[in-house]
């Protein structure tokens, strides 16, 4: 998934006391930012099934593909491509499409319609304003606590290259490495993933 479980939970309770009480009224805090944060998680994870997919279309290639010489990454974004457009699933990762932070733009307006929809039919929840108001305000803090985000994730990535030695990423070291500078930048932040 493009977002760690525990920073979609940390940006649910934001999204949440962002906008309670000016902009929507909730029941309880709590089960509001646990349905926001199921809601986000169902979203990415519609994409890493897809990728699911396209690596066990490969795998039945895998020895054609070795044959002909093509490559599995190529092969791999045609397959994730075409399979994107036929489904119509808006594309999560804001990289692949130009965006500098981790959700694209796409993905985060998709996001917020589907919050705003669900905020309308729960009990738990009376939006304040027009639904399109409540859905901007969505966007907007979604956006920033996701550049936030992407700068704890650039600047973790930059200690690790600063390393004396080359660590992979993807292996174990890189992981321990990164979520250790990675909750270090948060903190500098003032970000605590367990509030």
């Amino acid at each position: 998934m493009l977002l760690s479980r525990e920073f979609i939970s940390y940006l649910s309770r934001q999204l949440v006391k962002r906008m309670t009480p000016q902009i929507i009224e909730t029941s309880s805090a709590e089960s509001a930012a646990e349905m926001i944060s199921q809601l986000i998680e169902e979203e990415l994870q519609v994409e890493d099934r897809l990728n699911d997919e396209v690596r066990e279309l490969l795998s039945q290639y895998s020895e054609y593909m070795r044959r002909e010489g093509v490559s599995y990454q190529e092969m791999f974004r045609r397959i994730k491509n075409t399979l994107i457009s036929q489904r119509k699933v808006i594309r999560a990762a804001g990289r692949d499409t130009g965006d500098n932070m981790k959700l694209s733009r796409d993905k985060i307006n998709d996001i917020s319609h589907k919050m705003v929809a669900a905020f309308r039919k729960s009990r738990e929840f009376r939006l304040k304003k027009d639904p399109n108001d409540v859905r901007l305000a969505v966007v907007q803090a979604m956006t920033e606590l996701l550049g936030v985000e992407e700068k704890v994730d650039r600047a973790a990535r930059t200690k690790i290259r600063s390393q004396k030695k080359e660590i992979p990423e993807g292996s174990e070291e890189w992981d321990l490495l990164h979520r250790r500078y990675y909750a270090e930048e948060l903190k500098k932040f003032g970000i605590d993933l367990a509030r």
